[in-house]
């Protein structure tokens, strides 16, 4: 199914037109639950992997708050989806008994003391071939992005819990058929569900603390006076115009919400500035920003979790690429 966004509510341009000069594409990548294989893009599927090049490993310490496991993380997801798709009178449990004490066991979790103190194997996140992903920035000789996370509270703000691999796909003659997997994941929620991606590139316009201080202030007046205007159907800003939700590659980065921005020295690397090249968000879109809705999904209960990937209460993680070598590890950032 092809997932189109549909045309924004207004042109923007048109009333602030020192954007135009400001306008970049991303691509939203549309992650649904699916079966992928080593030779799609993907989020949470398996990767291309030489079998003779070492897994990537985390030796950082962690202090884990949920602590499970792959196989219970898979296992309550089998559950509740088949729960939910099954017919239930009104005023039934979700869950059968049998189900209950398995569901129950799995979030009791487990004793952090069990947490392995060797170097625990990555998961991988995403991979994205550039014939799917024209905002992909490959390095020369290279078609494909592979990004691997350590799925533990540290990927808010750990360079070695994030780590990214270039490669040509065409390199790889004898794929890892069997990549190691981590006894133990910090929380479920780290844990993304293997979907199928349907890219779509789009047109973006920076957050507010990408613009000077007078185009910042001008678009947010027209904000406050929305809010105080009875016309609800008005498009804003931050919510309709400017930053499209979800998971994708390139455009601006997400607007910061528990937070003050990152300042300029947060976003360098090396002396040079850092773009975003990632983001990985907990919604695919939310109550402010439905108009960005698939057109394919605009049924109100179109799942807008597909991924099951949760960052911190609901935020997003923006990953950033060093401009200057593609060889300096990414600077992850919770918006």
């Amino acid at each position: 199914m092809t997932r189109t966004t549909p045309p924004r509510p207004l042109d923007v341009v048109s009333l602030f037109p020192e954007l135009a000069a400001r306008a970049r594409t991303a691509t939203r990548l549309h992650p649904r639950p699916g079966d992928p294989t080593v030779h799609d893009s993907s989020v949470g599927g398996p990767l291309l992997w030489p079998e003779d090049e070492a897994w990537p490993t985390c030796g950082d310490e962690h202090e884990p708050y949920g602590l499970t496991t792959l196989e219970d993380v898979r296992t309550r997801r089998r559950v509740l989806a088949a729960a939910w798709q099954r017919p239930r009178p009104p005023g039934t449990n979700l869950l059968t008994p049998d189900e209950k004490v398995v569901v129950d066991r799995v979030d009791s979790g487990y004793d952090p003391a069990l947490l392995p103190v060797e170097p625990l194997p990555l998961i991988p996140l995403a991979q994205l071939y550039a014939r799917d992903v024209p905002d992909l920035p490959c390095p020369p000789g290279t078609d494909m992005l592979q990004v691997l996370w350590c799925p533990f509270d540290e990927i808010m703000d750990a360079r070695s819990a994030v780590r990214l691999r270039w490669r040509q796909s065409t390199s790889v003659r004898n794929p890892l058929m069997h990549p190691p997997e981590p006894a133990f994941v910090g929380q479920g929620c780290y844990v993304p569900e293997p979907c199928v991606l349907h890219p779509e590139q789009v047109t973006e316009y920076p957050a507010y603390h990408e613009l000077d201080d007078k185009l910042a202030e001008r678009i947010i007046s027209r904000e406050r006076e929305l809010l105080q205007s009875p016309d609800e159907k008005q498009p804003g800003y931050r919510g309709d115009l400017s930053i499209a939700p979800g998971w994708k590659v390139g455009g601006w980065a997400a607007f910061f919400t528990f937070r003050s921005p990152a300042g300029p020295d947060e976003l360098r690397c090396c002396g040079a500035p850092l773009e975003p090249l990632l983001t990985i968000p907990s919604d695919e879109w939310d109550g402010d920003s439905r108009s960005w809705r698939p057109i394919a999904e605009e049924d109100e209960s179109a799942d807008h979790t597909p991924t099951q990937v949760e960052i911190g209460r609901g935020y997003t993680l923006q990953v950033y690429r060093c401009t200057a070598s593609q060889e300096h590890p990414p600077v992850t950032i919770m918006q």
